[in-house]
């Protein structure tokens, strides 16, 4: 019995992540939009990585909070070329761009809900 109802959260848990996830945002489309008057985050990752589908939820409440960001989720399981123009190691990677599309910001890992806030406000989102 026990071994069911972890199998069932597990189940639950993972339908509950896939619904509150970013969509998918193809590089070559977004590569054309850096630099051209607005901020933009990128969120790299892997629908399939566990850190990265953490970031991707709490990015997608950000999204529902504030449609007029620019925050993109970059699937680098699906756009491996991705991964090696914009030199990601490791995933999840977090990376800022400005206005004029110089890299501002990059983190590796999982950040807070509050340093997510702060960057949104530091970066004129």
């Amino acid at each position: 019995m026990k071994l069911f109802i972890a199998i069932l959260m597990f189940f639950t848990f993972e339908a509950f992540a896939q619904e509150h996830m970013l969509k998918e945002s193809q590089y070559k489309y977004v590569k054309q939009s850096i630099g051209k008057g607005k901020a933009y985050f990128l969120e790299v990752g892997s629908d399939s990585c566990n850190s990265c589908q953490i970031m991707s939820g709490m990015l997608y409440k950000i999204t529902q909070k504030h449609p007029e960001y620019n925050i993109h989720f970059i699937n680098v399981k699906k756009e491996r070329q991705a991964a090696f123009d914009l030199k990601v190691r490791m995933i999840p990677t977090q990376i800022i761009f400005d206005k004029n599309g110089k890299e501002v910001y990059r983190n590796i890992g999982v950040l807070s809900a509050s340093e997510l806030t702060g960057l949104f406000d530091k970066f004129s989102f």
